[in-house]
Formats: C-alpha cells, structure tokens, sequence
C-alpha cells in the first residue's frame, strides 16, 4: 500500500511572516494572546482571518457576526484577487508609515488597512448588484472606523491611509494604484449634480492631511498635494500643489512621492 503523499502548501510569504510575529507578539505579551489567536492564529490564511476581523468589526444588532463572515468568506472566493490587493496594501502600509514595523499591525490595530479592506468587500457586493448590503458595509465602516467610502468608487492597489480619520471618498471617484494619503482628505463633489463628478486620482499620488479634492477633474501621477489645500482644477503629472484654491508650486521633487512620503515642499525642488 502506498502511503498517501502530503500535500504541497502554497507559498505566502506574507502570511507566514504575519503569523510568526503574532506567535512572537503572544510570547511578549501574553494577554494579547486571546485575541491575536482569534484573530490570527486560528486562520489557515489571510484572507480568512480578514474576514474575520471584517464580521468582528462590522457586527451590529442589524447585521449579525456569521452572517456579515458569510458574505465575506463568499466574497474572497469569488474574487482571488481581493487576497491579493490585501497583502499589496499590508505591504504598501508597512513599507511607507514609520510607526508601523511589523506586517501584524495593519491586521490588527490600524484602521485605514481595516477600513479599505472592508470597503472592498463592500464594492464586490456593489459589483454583485447587491448595492442595498454594500451601502450596509459603508455605512458600519464609517461608524466604526470614521472612513467613508462609497462602495462604486474604485481604489487600486498598494492603497495607504495613515491615520485614516475622517476620510471621505464619492462615488465616482477614482484612485489608482500606490496612492498614499493622510487623515482628513475628501475626494468630493462640487455640489448636487449627478453623474461623474468625484476625482480621478492618478498612480503614486500622495495627498497631504485635510486636502480637499473637489469636483471630476484629474490628478496626475506621481503628484503631491499639500496639506490643507483645496484642489478644484486639474493637475499635471509629477507636480506639487498648494494653497487654497491649489495652485502647481513645483515639481514632485521624487519618482514616487506616495512612497517617499515626503510632505514638506522645497523651492528648490
């Protein structure tokens, strides 16, 4: 009788690292240790242990825990690459927020990385059609996490939101991949018209704390935006603006400027 061969395991280097610092992070701190194998250590995966903290997070007397892991469990297997984005985020998050040294932490304790996640079951829901339950999700997650995202904006991937209060994203706002920004931010409108009209926000942008971006017009690429300013016209490709209303006071100074994290302007940039 031949003896039953065992099965390769998928290589995730992220999880696996996420789970040897929980196993390190119970050592430290036994209390923690309850929680953290809840939350981490009971879980064959990432994208399990999202959904978990996804029910733990949203559950209410409206909407009950298992019913809130079965829309989530349901929405990482039909969509892989939800699991995907998620450590790209996780990555993105690690790699630019210097208060963050461990890939555990957004899982755990950072609400911009909970935030975003939950979103993005909540725009596959929207894309389900099931628009009634997403706008449930929006509405828990900015309840719970004071992060508001309408579930048809579209957000790529590598998304970081440090700090994440009181972030506000429309409808038809677009953002794409490597973008990084600060608490305070609003992607908005200009008023009450229908249709398109929230921003499109290009690849490696970053937008410094409390910029209001206002109206459908465009952000270029690799461009900052400063802290506090008032964006309502279109900005070219790798510039720096600021002010209010914002005005282009020079170039982005970097190749990636959401990943340089550098907010203080230069003139001699």
């Amino acid at each position: 009788m031949h003896e039953q061969k065992q099965e390769i395991t998928t290589l995730d280097p992220v999880w696996q690292r996420i789970c040897d610092e929980a196993l390190q992070a119970v050592a430290t701190e036994p209390l923690m240790g309850g929680l953290i194998h809840s939350s981490v250590l009971h879980h064959a995966s990432l994208e399990r242990a999202l959904a978990f903290r996804f029910a733990l997070k949203l559950a209410s007397g409206e909407m009950s825990e298992q019913i809130l892991r079965e829309i989530a469990d349901a929405a990482f297997t039909a969509d892989p690459t939800l699991g995907q984005i998620a450590r790209a985020d996780i990555a993105a998050v690690y790699e630019r927020d210097p208060a963050c040294n461990r890939l555990l932490q957004p899982l755990l304790f950072l609400k911009g990385f909970q935030a975003v996640q939950a979103y993005r079951i909540g725009h596959w829901l929207w894309g389900q059609g099931r628009h009634d339950l997403a706008l449930f999700v929006q509405m828990r997650v900015s309840e719970v996490f004071g992060v508001d995202i309408h579930p048809n904006a579209k957000l790529g991937c590598g998304i970081m939101i440090d700090h994440a209060h009181s972030i506000v994203i429309g409808e038809t706002a677009v953002i794409g991949d490597n973008v990084s920004m600060l608490h305070s931010v609003t992607l908005g409108g200009t008023g009450k018209v229908d249709g398109d009209r929230h921003p499109k926000i290009g690849d490696g942008v970053l937008i410094g704390a409390g910029a209001k971006v206002l109206g459908n017009i465009k952000i270029g690429h690799c461009s900052r935006i400063a802290a506090g300013s008032v964006v309502l016209k279109d900005i070219p490709p790798c510039m720096t603006v600021a002010g209010v209303p914002a005005q282009v006071v020079g170039e982005a100074g970097c190749d990636q400027p959401s990943i340089m994290m550098n907010q203080v302007f230069d003139s001699g940039d």
